[in-house]
């Protein structure tokens, strides 16, 4: 079955993004940089020290990133948000804080019918829910 990936674009912080992404989520870092691919040739100088491409892998999740214009974008607004699902309450409420660092909370990690849920925009400006079907009720139960 065919899977969807984030793919995000950044102005010109894609390596601490992803680097803080690696803190946040673990897995291997890949950063490819205009001048040391083959493309190079085909890009102006003012671009050569650009990211490319870069990936953040850690079993099933990835995320790719570039610092390359997206001419496509029409709008300044995030219109999609990053959904993390994890395994159990303490790995949603751990990914959560260490996403949050020098963001903003916009919904507090908590309890609610379905789950653990909370809301965030990291410091990068991308919107985050962090979700665990485990609630802390399932947690003191063990």
């Amino acid at each position: 079955m065919a899977k969807i990936v984030a793919y995000l674009h950044f102005k010109d912080n894609c390596r601490e993004a992803m680097t803080f992404y690696q803190h946040c989520l673990g897995g291997e870092v890949e950063i490819m940089i205009v001048k040391e691919s083959p493309m190079a040739g085909q890009m102006p100088p003012h671009m050569q020290d650009l990211v490319l491409h870069s990936s953040l892998n850690n079993g099933e999740l990835s995320l790719l990133g570039s610092e390359m214009p997206d001419s496509s974008a029409t709008t300044v607004a995030q219109p999609v948000a990053l959904m993390l699902v994890c395994n159990t309450r303490q790995e949603a409420v751990e990914k959560f804080e260490k996403l949050a660092e020098g963001g903003n909370v916009t919904h507090p990690i908590h309890d609610f019918f379905a789950g653990t849920m909370g809301n965030l925009v990291d410091k990068f400006g991308f919107c985050w829910g962090v979700y665990s079907e485990e609630t802390s009720a399932a947690v003191d139960a063990k």
